[in-house]
């Protein structure tokens, strides 16, 4: 649980973060690589104060994950530039004073197909619907259950293994917020919880495996993939989104 203070705290992160993802926005195009945002995303923290709270954790070596096309979570930033019809997520945790925001956002390169278009606004609309959810009183597994018969519904599926998560000062705590499951399972939402909800959405099968660098993850059957995520906190007036891209 955190109090108001914190939650602000966190939000102060969290506007940062979003902030950073306006400019991403305006750098997305044919002919420019992961690796640039990734340099931008560096600088443009240090410029406000800011850590990179990812960059060392486990091992990891980047301020960022790009995930690009088959790609899941957790692509490593490179030099090889964007191609036209390519789609993009960038996933990053900002520390700011200490308190943390996560978000990943997805990207299309110049002109994408149909069924990526689909893909990226079934997933967006499934992060919307699991936030409705996120409500005092409700269940963890009613925020699942809402992404999952949605994504379902228009003919799409939703990854197993990588999962929401509780923030605050550390990167990963309680709760685990998955993005499938029944509803009303799971831990009860109370007031002050904060976490963040994050589906990745195939266009085809919902399997997924990890390449040999231990991290990357890629759809099994090589479709596209896309995620969309925000940290959110839990008030008695309804959820609070810290990472909202319009702040």
């Amino acid at each position: 649980m955190k109090t108001p203070d914190q939650i602000e705290k966190m939000h102060q992160a969290g506007r940062l973060l979003a902030n950073c993802h306006q400019q991403i926005r305006s750098m997305i195009q044919p002919g420019v690589s992961s690796w640039d945002i990734e340099e931008f995303v560096e600088e443009y923290l240090a410029q406000h104060g800011a850590i990179p709270e990812q960059k060392g954790y486990m091992g990891y070596q980047y301020a960022t994950c790009a995930s690009i096309n088959d790609e899941v979570c957790h692509g490593f930033p490179r030099k090889e530039p964007l191609q036209n019809g390519d789609i993009i997520t960038i996933d990053m945790v900002v520390n700011l004073d200490g308190w943390l925001a996560d978000s990943a956002w997805s990207y299309a390169v110049g002109e994408i197909s149909e069924e990526a278009t689909k893909l990226m606004n079934v997933t967006h609309t499934a992060l919307q619907k699991g936030i409705e959810q996120a409500k005092v009183g409700n269940r963890i597994g009613d925020i699942g259950n809402a992404i999952q018969t949605y994504a379902e519904s228009q003919g799409m599926s939703v990854v197993r293994p990588f999962i929401g998560h509780g923030i605050g000062q550390r990167m990963h705590e309680l709760p685990e917020v998955p993005h499938y499951g029944p509803a009303g399972k799971g831990p009860i939402l109370k007031e002050g919880m904060v976490f963040t909800i994050e589906p990745m959405i195939n266009l085809g099968k919902h399997h997924v495996h990890v390449l040999e660098d231990g991290w990357t993850a890629k759809t099994v059957d090589g479709s596209l993939s896309c995620q969309y995520e925000h940290t959110i906190a839990l008030t008695a007036d309804g959820p609070i989104i810290l990472t909202d891209q319009v702040n």
